[in-house]
């Protein structure tokens, strides 16, 4: 009987989807602005004439409701029925805060409508939102749809939630055949980045690291790139046992030659850009191990000793692999998977498009000063452009990154085949391939997704749906790092350093 009230109670208090429109609500409240934030202006390369210097700076963008624009001029509030019927897209305008900078001047900040973008039905900035059953009967809507979907030219259509192996998290694995023996890798992802690490053993102990365009580099000079210069101090941040350090000096025999951080980044510049210049070596050395190494660690000199810990960490777990002190990780172990969310989703297209926007904003400013005019914000922003490659996306399921299949067509067969497909998860692996472990049923997958409900033939295991009372947890905030960061220090956790 307790059972049942609070059943009853879980579900008068959530939709069953609650998590992909709270995630949506997020992208609308906090991820737009930073995205904004990331590119921040655009820097014009012609200027106008008698102009030293020049800049488009981006402020504050926030979303409004939705409407449409009838054929007469007139602006008229759209709900998602109208929008089904009439088979247009439930959009609503994007307003970005927008300024010009001249010769250190600031004009006056105008509201400059950049394109538009979907609306998630019963999210907060839905017409919808926040109406009463009898309300919603009023205005023609079912007061029993979950929402958490999108209306595209007439067509709803929703975002799938897509698994994925957890970034910055390394992993270890042997392995059966080729060179190496054992392998730790890592997907280090930032806002703009996302970019596999992998550190190998070989068979006679040497240790190499693959990252970009960077390969089979000694993990030893890479460290003395970084600014551990001294074998003592690698030894330090690595911490071996007796029996590891075997392993170790052989790899310091590699770079046993290698003194100083100079001759180091002189040494990986040269796998960059042979026989140039030493200068011009140390200046793209220093680029890719700034910019592309670890990017979720952060970029800057300033991070480069936190880097080689975070190399050093890699490669003990490497090292305990080889010598049989751990067993190698399992990928398919819940707690080992992350779950990209539309709200995800969303600010990965939003991110790509906007950046695209912002560049033909350069290109259509510097045209217009080339015939003798300093043009207008509005004049120089193509919302269409924005609007169109969004819209495109959801309209055929065609995603950032190379996914396919991200948006599809709802299913309205029973209001049990809404809600399964709301809360659809799709593995990011290929269905092509074997994968036999992949789609195995994994005991942390008890209580999260549902243990039987998955198609037959080559997607099993590969498409699966969410438990039905399953809640999916978020990123904490500010606060809640802050709190989890002074626990930590005061267990007596020390931060990165040789004192």
């Amino acid at each position: 009987m307790i059972r049942k009230r609070l059943l009853k109670s879980y579900y008068e208090s959530r939709l069953l989807n609650q998590f992909n429109i709270d995630s949506y609500n997020k992208f609308i409240s906090d991820k737009m602005q930073e995205v904004i934030d990331e590119t921040n202006s655009v820097l014009p390369d012609i200027l106008p004439p008698g102009v030293r210097d020049f800049e488009i700076r981006f402020g504050k963008v926030w979303v409004e409701k939705p409407y449409i624009m009838e054929s007469d001029g007139t602006r008229k509030e759209i709900n998602p029925i109208e929008a089904r019927l009439r088979d247009v897209t439930y959009q609503a305008p994007i307003l970005l805060e927008m300024y010009y900078v001249k010769n250190g001047t600031e004009s006056e900040k105008q509201s400059i409508h950049i394109g538009d973008i979907p609306v998630m039905v019963k999210s907060d900035i839905c017409n919808l939102h926040g109406l009463s059953k009898e309300e919603l009967v009023d205005k023609k809507e079912d007061p029993e749809d979950p929402g958490g979907y999108f209306i595209i030219n007439g067509t709803e259509r929703v975002v799938v939630i897509i698994e994925d192996l957890a970034p910055n998290r390394f992993y270890v694995e042997r392995k059966t055949s080729g060179r190496y023996e054992e392998v730790c890798k890592v997907f280090s992802e930032d806002a703009r980045l996302r970019i596999p690490h992998s550190v190998q053993k070989d068979k006679s102990g040497l240790i190499t690291v693959n990252f970009t365009r960077m390969k089979r580099i000694p993990f030893t000079l890479l460290m003395k790139a970084l600014g551990i210069t001294e074998d003592k101090q690698i030894v330090k941040l690595v911490q071996p046992t007796e029996r590891m350090m075997s392993e170790l000096y052989i790899n310091f025999y590699e770079t046993s030659t290698i003194n100083n951080q100079k001759d180091a980044l002189i040494k990986l510049g040269k796998k960059l850009s042979g026989g140039k210049r030493d200068d011009i070596k140390i200046e793209k050395a220093t680029r890719m191990i700034d910019r592309y190494l670890f990017p979720h660690i952060g970029g800057g000199e300033d991070y480069r000793l936190k880097k080689a810990a975070y190399l050093a960490k890699m490669v003990k777990k490497l090292l305990k692999l080889s010598y049989g002190l751990i067993e190698e990780d399992d990928k398919d172990h819940y707690s080992n998977k992350r779950l990209r969310l539309c709200g995800d989703m969303m600010e990965s297209l939003f991110r790509y498009s906007f950046r695209i926007l912002a560049s033909d904003m350069k290109y259509n400013f510097e045209r217009l000063v080339k015939r003798g005019k300093l043009p207008g914000l509005q004049a120089i922003t193509r919302k269409k452009l924005l609007t169109s490659r969004i819209k495109s996306s959801l309209a055929t399921g065609e995603w950032v990154g190379g996914r396919h299949g991200v948006s599809q067509h709802l299913k309205r067969n029973n209001f049990v085949d809404t809600i399964s497909h709301l809360k659809r998860v799709v593995s990011s692996l290929s269905a092509a391939r074997e994968n036999f472990e992949a789609r195995d049923l994994h005991p942390t997958q008890w209580g999260k997704l549902c243990a039987s409900e998955t198609p037959e033939g080559q997607n099993v295991g590969l498409r699966k749906t969410l438990a039905i009372t399953c809640e999916i947890s978020t990123d904490v905030g500010e606060e809640e790092n802050d709190k989890i960061m002074k626990i930590i220090k005061d267990l007596g956790v020390k931060g990165v350093g040789f004192k």
